[in-house]
């Protein structure tokens, strides 16, 4: 998104993010991507622990935005802000469908045909506010977060600029077709083989590369699953089933083959590699 933006005469004069973080299994303090963006454009960087309190709002309205651009910021924005500055909000769903914090995954776990991007109005509420501009993009059989939010995210910086461009009426949304993405918990990564193998492919496929779901073995360990691909003959629901060329789950309706899977603190592998390490 900030790089398309950089690209376009829509050029930020400041970039707000989150302050830097501990990161990854080593907990290593990093920044978040988009401020190692705006350093490598040459973009002036502010990194609050809240854009609400007042010395971030003076820091903002010292470059005097004409409009502000908000895309994953990942914290509230609350009043004053919202009132003070025309908010353009990137949400990455066709508003209302798929409010919240994960539209991504939660429209591939509902097996939708397409999602989208949405341009709109920031408000106080979650996402509620009106839309100017949007714009599908199909989900395909295979797709996963990771490709989906590519393609999402390269639409969103064109319709961003486009709605920048153009300044196009705002539309109340239709409140009748609300739903809400919900924020992932621990339960979503579960593979509970109680449910169709169908609703567990498309979890996998959402959950894939950045969350990751798993299955539980019969000791209690966590097998991460990364890749895996419906089959008509498993075992009975519950089973997990290590005979053949790959681990098969037998669920509700249907088996899971499991194609890539990744033991706990190893790589991820074939199932098949997986399998020869085990015999």
């Amino acid at each position: 998104m900030l790089d398309r933006l950089a690209a376009s005469r829509h050029h930020p004069v400041l970039v707000v993010t989150r302050p830097d973080r501990p990161r990854g299994r080593g907990r290593r303090v990093s920044p978040p991507p988009v401020a190692d963006t705006a350093r490598a454009l040459g973009i002036d960087l502010y990194q609050p622990e809240s854009v609400n309190d007042d010395e971030a709002r003076a820091r903002i309205a010292a470059t005097e935005p004409g409009v502000i651009c908000v895309c994953a910021f990942g914290a509230l924005i609350k009043e004053p802000l919202l009132s003070e500055y025309e908010l353009l909000n990137v949400h990455p769903s066709l508003l209302p469908r798929w409010r919240g914090a994960a539209p991504i995954e939660r429209a591939i776990m509902a097996g939708d045909a397409e999602t989208g991007v949405s341009i709109m109005r920031l408000t106080a509420g979650l996402d509620s506010g009106p839309v100017c501009l949007q714009a599908a993009e199909p989900v395909g059989p295979h797709d996963t977060y990771g490709a989906l939010s590519a393609r999402l995210q390269r639409l969103g910086g064109e319709l961003l600029v486009r709605a920048l461009d153009e300044r196009l009426e705002f539309v109340e949304q239709d409140e009748a077709g609300v739903t809400y993405a919900e924020k992932l918990g621990p339960d979503d990564r579960r593979l509970d083989p109680a449910r169709p193998a169908a609703e567990l492919e498309r979890v996998v496929r959402a959950l894939t590369p950045h969350v990751g779901a798993y299955v539980e073995l019969d000791d209690g360990e966590r097998l991460g699953v990364r890749e895996a691909a419906l089959v008509h003959d498993g075992p009975s629901a519950g089973t997990l089933s290590l005979d053949g060329s790959r681990p098969v789950l037998g669920c509700s309706v249907g088996a899971l083959e499991l194609v890539v899977v990744q033991p706990a603190g190893r790589r991820a592998m074939p199932g098949e590699d997986y399998l020869r390490g085990l015999r």
